[in-house]
């Protein structure tokens, strides 16, 4: 293979992340003092990393009673005061970011780029917020039952504590990213990060709590779902869960067993549609930044291209030159294009999934197998042609940097094609005609779809709602939704002078023939 790369890392980690400062985020788990330990490992050379308490059911319920006790006051503090705080937030995380980079590279094996972006995520996140909680949580005036004589209003109650569950993929976007418009709805928090990526979670609360937010009201739990899962389900009124369809269905039962609410992000596969009169070069190059980053690890990325018969071979000719020169290796600053896979089981399924496909008549056109000489969980971004249903990855999540790409003799044949899934998360369309990009997008099942471009446009767009459809999840995060889902919609409506009884002296029959002309008349008007 041609890839570039700088060679493993030396097992030393970044100055900013020096064992007090470790052991110093590990006491912000909430556990006894008496814990287990895990100890977590460096996805780039796997030696080492973190020494982490590991909660109990009792500690969860402990988290959930102080969570509790804290967010009545948190609830009555002004929306004002806490733009503050997350404004406060927002700054410290742009300031700090070279720890928040270091950990995420150290825990995840991602690039830093990739983690940057989840800075930039965090800070636009963390501002929109600030700056929309007022206006979304304000009481709003609604249409009463009889004009003038009926006077609705619509309230926003906070549900109480939301119950988190953030992956290891994006430990900071996700983590944060889902307790920042929680906490702006008057909400208390108790969240579990992944264990793997759980020092960078714990650095956002950290950062929260410097910023001014009251201790008890954010509070991280650490430890497996088989053994605190059953807590965590049973102490929210709101359960946030981004993680597999699988566990998503488990959780949408309980969540419904307890009559609460849930929101759920889960898997996906993504597909990218190439139109006949795409740009090739740039959509090739889209192709690259769609795929394979975070080494793929990302909810959002493409793995299925479906490409105009047109184009086809330009395309894939060049979508293979542009993997063949990205740079794949380990280095805490931004000279490699795509790091690390984070776990060895994720090693384990990508190279199962190419192994599968290459068995049963599929071909590499690029990548294709690990990389152990740059360490312990790298793999080669990977192109893979003649992928048909009877293999794995054709239709199952892969999660890693592998691609499949196919031929289209129509956009009919494209749609029906990309829509031939039970996931529908996000998806991407390349066309020159933009027009005609947006009408095919639209006809797409996904929760997101991006129009020259992968994912980042849409993600990106923080005031539009992001989530799945389908096998994708339920709910939504960002925008309005992403806060209001948090919140109790109230209805207090004041009847004023006459009620919906007679009044005295008439008859009901007699009311009855008033109460009609009056209906009638209102639809004439054209009230609603």
């Amino acid at each position: 293979m041609a890839h570039m790369y700088t060679g493993p890392v030396e097992a030393a980690l970044p100055t900013s992340l020096t064992p007090p400062r470790l052991a110093h985020l590990a006491t912000l788990v909430a556990a006894g003092a008496r814990a287990q330990r895990v100890t977590t490992t460096s996805p780039y050379t796997g030696a080492p990393l973190a020494d982490l308490p590991v909660s109990t059911p009792d500690d969860v319920a402990d988290a959930f009673d102080r969570a509790r006790a804290a967010q009545a006051g948190w609830s009555a503090t002004p929306v004002a005061d806490r733009k503050r705080i997350m404004l406060r937030f927002h700054d410290l995380v742009l300031q700090r970011q070279e720890e928040a980079l270091d950990l995420m590279q150290a825990e995840s094996g991602k690039t830093r780029r990739d983690a940057f972006l989840e800075v930039s995520d965090i800070a636009i996140t963390a501002r929109y917020y600030a700056r929309s909680a007022r206006r979304l949580l304000s009481p709003r005036r609604r249409k009463g039952a009889v004009p003038v004589l009926t006077q609705t209003t619509e309230l926003r109650h906070p549900k109480g504590v939301v119950t988190v569950v953030s992956p290891w993929n994006y430990p900071l976007s996700m983590a944060a990213g889902d307790a920042i418009p929680a906490l702006m709805a008057g909400n208390a928090v108790v969240q579990k990060p992944d264990t793997q990526t759980a020092l960078t979670a714990l650095w956002a609360l950290a950062l929260m709590r410097e910023a001014g937010l009251p201790a008890d009201v954010w509070q991280m739990v650490v430890g497996r779902g088989g053994s605190i899962g059953d807590a965590l389900m049973a102490g929210g009124d709101y359960m946030m869960f981004t993680g597999s369809t699988a566990s998503g269905r488990r959780i949408a039962r309980d969540a419904g067993e307890r009559l609460i609410g849930a929101s759920l992000e889960l898997g996906g596969k993504n597909a990218m549609v190439v139109l006949a009169d795409a740009d090739v070069e740039k959509a090739a190059a889209g192709a690259v930044a769609a795929c394979f980053p975070s080494a793929g690890q990302l909810c959002v990325s493409i793995e299925r291209l479906y490409v105009a018969d047109e184009i086809h071979d330009a395309f894939v000719t060049a979508f293979v030159e542009h993997t063949r020169a990205v740079r794949l290796g380990a280095a805490y600053d931004f000279s490699v294009d795509m790091g690390s896979l984070t776990t060895p089981s994720q090693l384990a399924t990508v190279s199962s999934h190419v192994d599968d496909a290459v068995s049963k008549g599929a071909t590499v056109l690029v990548g294709g197998k690990p990389r152990p000489d740059l360490g312990p969980l790298f793999y080669e971004p990977t192109i893979l042609a003649g992928v048909t249903p009877e293999m794995t990855l054709f239709d199952h999540e892969t999660f890693g940097p592998v691609v499949s790409v196919y031929r289209y003799r129509s956009v009919d044949e494209a749609v029906a094609m990309a829509n031939a899934t039970p996931y529908g998360l996000n998806a991407s369309v390349w066309g020159r005609n933009g027009a005609q990009a947006r009408q095919v997008a639209r006809r797409l099942h996904a929760g997101t779809v991006n129009v020259n471009e992968a994912f980042a446009a849409a993600w990106g767009s923080v005031d539009a709602p992001m989530g799945g459809m389908g096998d994708s999840g339920l709910g939504r995060r960002h925008g309005a939704d992403g806060l209001l889902k948090y919140t109790e919609a109230q209805t207090v409506a004041h009847q004023r002078l006459q009620g919906f009884t007679p009044p005295r002296g008439i008859e009901h029959e007699q009311w009855t023939r008033i109460l009609t002309r009056a209906f009638k008349t209102l639809r004439a008007l054209g009230v609603r």
